[in-house]
């Protein structure tokens, strides 16, 4: 017996085994509580077009009081067989609902007329349990109607729509930032430009000086300015630090504008320096750097200048 569930809505074949023996010739005490606990509903359902299945082919067989013909019996019965082992879908089913009406019409017109033939010549009359139920050929029949008929009309509801939810959103990453230009670039940047201050820096006779080369690039509309060195002796930060001053026309010469305080490390060759100006510049007049203390004094004392370039 097969084992796959049957579509919703409709029996399963220990159920139509039941209702086909009910109807056919009664249930055993067993068998009635086995079909008592299965969907009530759907069997009386199934039930009731079962007895209407055979009260058809009980008229159909009482017409002529003769079986069907042994081919058309066979065809039937075929049928039947098949329907139960491999049951199609609803639109074949109502197929072979329709063949079935078709071949149970046929059975009545032949049988009626060979009926009438016959009694003219010398009827017999045929045992009453033959005529009314001809054997289970013709009840498998009515029971592939009725399924079939039954079960078209009992087609599974429609699935639901299928909702397509569209995926979120993929939000690109952001550019990648450039990098900072490097203070080489910003100088050649400033040199490239024509209103900026290019100033040489020469030695002083100081002897931390000895073999000191460097110019000064500074743009009075931006404050912004380089240092650059060669030759500059590399110096430890615990003990002295370089220290940047600009000297403004406009103010008082004993005082001024720190530029910052700055390192050489050792092997460095050239060095470029960036000047930050604690004070707004008017009229750059000069640049120096000297050496201090570390972190640089707020007034130089001018004892240790080792670079000194003018505007003019």
């Amino acid at each position: 017996m097969p084992t796959d569930t049957p579509p919703p809505g409709q029996p399963d074949d220990a159920m139509v085994d039941l209702l086909v023996k009910q109807v056919t010739e009664g249930l055993s005490p067993a068998e009635q509580r086995a079909l008592d606990v299965m969907d009530s509903e759907l069997a009386s359902a199934y039930l009731r077009d079962l007895e209407r299945a055979a009260a058809a082919v009980t008229l159909a067989g009482s017409t002529g009081g003769e079986p069907l013909p042994a081919a058309l019996s066979a065809r039937i019965a075929q049928q039947a067989a098949e329907h139960f082992a491999a049951p199609g879908n609803a639109a074949a089913n109502h197929n072979v609902a329709a063949n079935q009406v078709a071949d149970l019409t046929e059975a009545r017109t032949a049988a009626a007329e060979k009926a009438r033939v016959e009694q003219s010549l010398a009827p017999s009359p045929v045992p009453a349990r033959a005529g009314r139920f001809g054997g289970y050929g013709w009840l498998a029949a009515a029971a592939c109607l009725v399924l079939a008929i039954f079960g078209w009309e009992r087609s599974p509801p429609p699935l639901p729509p299928v909702v397509v939810v569209a995926p979120p959103p993929v939000t690109p990453p952001p550019p990648a930032q450039p990098a900072p230009p490097t203070a080489a670039e910003e100088r050649a940047a400033l040199l490239a430009k024509t209103d900026s201050l290019k100033i040489p820096l020469g030695a002083t006779k100081d002897p931390a000086a000895a073999g000191v080369t460097g110019d000064v690039v500074w743009d009075p509309a931006t404050q912004r300015g380089f240092l650059h060195f060669a030759g500059l002796a590399p110096n430890d930060p615990a003990v002295r630090q370089y220290q940047i001053w600009i000297f403004d026309a406009g103010r008082d010469k004993r005082y001024p504008v720190d530029g910052g305080v700055f390192d050489v490390p050792a092997n460095a060759g050239e060095v470029i320096i960036p000047i930050r100006a604690s004070l707004m510049v008017r009229k750059p007049a000069a640049f120096a750097v000297t050496v201090e203390k570390p972190g640089g004094v707020v007034v130089t004392g001018r004892e240790h200048v080792i670079a000194l370039g003018a505007t003019s």
